[in-house]
C-alpha cells in the first residue's frame, strides 16, 4: 500500500504522516524483510537503507516476525546474513547536514525525536557502528573491509 498525505502547506502533512507511519510500520517492515530475503535467496547481494531506529524494527527486518510478538526468543533466530551498519554521529553534526540539504523530506526539527527513539544495535544483533564524521570514501572502505571478512 502507498499512502499519500496531501494538503496545503502548514496543514500538518509531515506530522500526520510521521505518526501514521509509526502506527503502520509493521506491515512495511515485514514487506522489506520479504523483499531482502527473496533477493538473497536468488543469490543477489542486497543493500537496504532504512532508519530501523528501534531494536524491534531490526528484529522484524532480520526475522520477519511481528513487532507485537512477546516471544523474545526471536533474537536467537536473527539471520546472520543480515548485517546492520549503524551510521552514528552527533546530533549537532547531523543537524548541520540536514540544514544544508535542499528538497529533502526530513525537517531538522524532527531530528531530536529520532535521536530520542534510537536504540543503537547491541549483541546478539549482527552489526557494526561507523562514525559519520569521516569522509564518505573512508566510511565505505571501512564497511567494505568488514564485509569482505564476512563473505
Amino acid at each position: 500500500m502507498i499512502v499519500v498525505i496531501m494538503g496545503v502547506s502548514g496543514c500538518g502533512k509531515t506530522e500526520v504522516g510521521s505518526q501514521l507511519a509509526n502506527k503502520d510500520r509493521q506491515p512495511w517492515l515485514c514487506k522489506l524483510h520479504n523483499l531482502i530475503t527473496s533477493d538473497e535467496a536468488r543469490g543477489h547481494h542486497v543493500v537496504l537503507a532504512c532508519s530501523a531506529l528501534k531494536k524491534a524494527y531490526r528484529e522484524t527486518l532480520a526475522t520477519g516476525t511481528n513487532l507485537c510478538t512477546s516471544d523474545r526468543q526471536q533474537q536467537e533466530n536473527l539471520d546472520p546474513d543480515i548485517f546492520f551498519i549503524h551510521l552514528q554521529g552527533s546530533q549537532k553534526l547531523i543537524s548541520e547536514r540536514i540544514q544544508k540539504r535542499t528538497g529533502h523530506f526530513m525537517p531538522v526539527d524532527l531530528l531530536a525525536s529520532q535521536f530520542d527513539t534510537l536504540e543503537p544495535p547491541t549483541a546478539p544483533e549482527h552489526f557494526m557502528t561507523v562514525n559519520v564524521e569521516k569522509d564518505i570514501s573512508q566510511i565505505v572502505s571501512e564497511i567494505q573491509g568488514v564485509l569482505e571478512g564476512k563473505v
